[in-house]
């Protein structure tokens, strides 16, 4: 039987060619812009080379030879230099970020487009808020990833390779020793890099958590749950929590390595300071110029900074790659419920609905159907009785292919439904339940979700047979009005009349029914038993039975207990065995139909 834990994910494993591969066929679409990133980091990096030979030049030949207009020549260039690179740098920060923007883009839809084909399973299995955080935060990551990391790579390493090419040219035994200081920069700062990548990590998990939690409580089922019994301060104090974890992390982060870069500003000031120790000797000499000592001072730091950035790449790209593992780990999920390759097509579906031999459970080794066989014939009501928990809502599940068999088979019109395209098996079935569900938004865009295309005669006629033309008449803006989040604009039973005409508009050949009503007051339930009768003409429909009413037009009743069917038949044929049927009669009917 199928089972997959999908909280579980790979951890502390290093990256693998598979992984760069994997991630650069999700780069590779932008490599338009991504010469021309190239481009302009290469053009901004030799740039940065002018403004230091043009300092040397100042000092060693234009002030020295009194040279007014040639110091006015350099002094322009040194600003025009920069000018220009920032120039460059906002176009190249413009093309980052379309870059960046299209592969987010690219995982956000394929990401959504997996989750949309996941069973009822995964969804029952994982926190929404968790989701959330993965379509928002870690994918968002990966802006950071172009932008940051491969940026600031290809950044970093075109200026150190530039710089140290100039500064070998000016003076090879001053380029020595500044290279040699550079040790005292790696060292700690590979140590920060490490530090700060595992409180990233633990952040982000964190952060997980924090938003499945305001995910829960603020949505509006979780408000009225906190408000109806007292908790609010409890959710308070639990999300206090959860935000200051996030905190405590974030603070560690910000100030991981202080103290090591108090210690780099120390060791910054050694380099410029034997530059100008040996340097100014050599000067003294004869054997260098002063502009060349400045303009190699001024070089360091296009020196010191990148490379310092350069020992951490390992780092980033490990993180990099944990982030796309995230984010893969979604992309990879298996699809339970499966469209297949060649699906069956049905050019007139009639609606007969079969079980055959049909296991099922949720969890391995655990059924919850046992060996389940009936059929619902064309046009007829079959009717599911029995006690919490003996498999009816699974059975449902299952005649709507939410979920797989575990073993057996569900057909309709004698095809296996693991056979028929999932978007003709939505038209030829559909299912009302007491909970309904509505989106936040306007009454007309709800009853579209079944039909994009109804005319208006249809949506008029949908809410008539529905018994709740009346109520939309009666709202402020008609059709036009938004019902809120999940509905809380309308009462119990205008959203379930609203969710019957719904149905309506889909015109599904099996109907599947929980006809909870108990909820609902005495006039709401009789307008949707009035709103039922036109859905159920001359469909199959498979009822989770709560009324006697239902139960007496039955044409097969299915008496479950602990995932098996064990009673058939019609209504005056099961009381007379005197069984569970029987027993479960007294109890729930025998007070109905005395009334009646």
């Amino acid at each position: 039987m199928y089972h997959f834990d999908y909280r579980e994910a790979p951890k502390g494993v290093k990256p693998t060619r598979g992984d760069f591969a994997r991630i650069a066929r999700y780069l590779l679409p932008a490599w338009r812009p991504s010469v021309l990133i190239l481009g302009c980091i290469l053009v901004t990096s030799l740039l940065g080379l002018i403004p230091p030979l043009l300092i040397r030049e100042i000092i060693d030949r234009a002030i020295p030879q009194k040279d007014g207009a040639l110091l006015t020549w350099h002094v322009a260039g040194m600003i025009a230099a920069p000018l220009i690179s920032g120039l460059i740098g906002v176009w190249m920060n413009y093309l980052v970020t379309v870059m960046s923007q299209g592969v987010m883009f690219d995982l956000r839809d394929e990401m959504y487009g997996k989750l949309l084909r996941q069973s009822l399973r995964f969804f029952t299995n994982i926190k929404s808020g968790e989701i959330l955080s993965r379509i928002q935060n870690d994918v968002g990551g990966v802006q950071g990833v172009v932008s940051g990391t491969l940026v600031s790579l290809a950044t970093n390493s075109l200026v150190v390779v530039t710089t140290l090419v100039v500064l070998f040219r000016m003076d090879w035994r001053l380029s020595l020793i500044a290279v040699g200081v550079l040790p005292l920069f790696i060292l700690p700062t590979r140590r920060v890099g490490q530090i700060r990548s595992r409180l990233s990590s633990q952040t982000q998990e964190r952060l997980a958590e924090m938003t499945s939690t305001v995910q829960e409580t603020l949505s509006v089922s979780g408000f009225l749950l906190a408000r109806l019994f007292g908790a609010q301060a409890h959710e308070g104090n639990r999300f206090r929590e959860k935000a200051g974890a996030v905190r405590e992390l974030q603070i560690r982060q910000s100030m991981a390595g202080r103290w090591f870069l108090m210690w780099l500003l120390m060791f910054a000031s050694i380099g410029p300071a034997l530059i100008y120790l040996f340097g100014g000797y050599e000067s003294i000499a004869g054997r260098i110029t002063v502009g060349t000592i400045v303009a190699f001072v001024t070089y360091l730091g296009r020196l010191y900074g990148p490379a310092s950035a350069l020992v951490n790449v390992h780092v980033d790209i490990m993180s990099a790659v944990a982030l796309f593992r995230r984010i893969f780990e979604y992309l990879d999920l298996p699809v339970e419920v499966a469209d297949p390759k060649n699906p069956t097509r049905l050019p007139h579906p009639r609606g007969e609905l079969r079980f055959e031999a049909v296991w099922m459970g949720y969890e391995e080794g655990r059924w919850t159907l046992e060996d389940v066989s009936f059929e619902a014939l064309p046009g007829k009501m079959v009717a599911l009785v029995g006690p919490s928990g003996a498999g009816k809502t699974t059975l449902t599940y299952l005649a709507s292919r939410l979920y797989d068999p575990g073993r057996g088979r569900v057909t309709f019109d004698g095809v296996d439904l693991r056979a028929l395209a999932l978007d003709d098996l939505s038209r030829y079935t559909a299912k009302v339940t007491q909970e309904t569900t509505l989106f936040h938004a306007s009454v007309e865009e709800n009853l579209r979700y079944a039909k994009p295309d109804a005319t208006p005669a249809e949506l008029e006629r949908a809410c008539r047979l529905a018994q709740i033309q009346d109520v939309i008449e009666n709202l402020p803006q008609g059709l036009a009005t938004v019902v809120g989040e999940r509905g809380y604009k309308l009462s119990g039973g205008e959203k379930q009349r609203l969710a019957i005409a719904r149905v309506v508009l889909r015109d599904p050949r099996l109907l599947i029914l929980d006809e909870a009503t108990s909820s609902l007051d005495s006039r709401s339930e009789a307008l949707i038993q009035q709103a039922l009768e036109p859905l159920l003409e001359g469909r199959t429909s498979l009822v989770i039975a709560h009324r006697l009413s239902t139960i007496l037009r039955a044409d097969m009743i299915l008496v479950m207990e602990r995932g098996r069917i064990v009673e058939r038949g019609v209504h005056t044929e099961l009381l007379a065995r005197g069984g569970l049927y029987s027993r479960l009669y007294e109890q729930q009917f025998s007070g109905a139909a005395v009334s009646t």
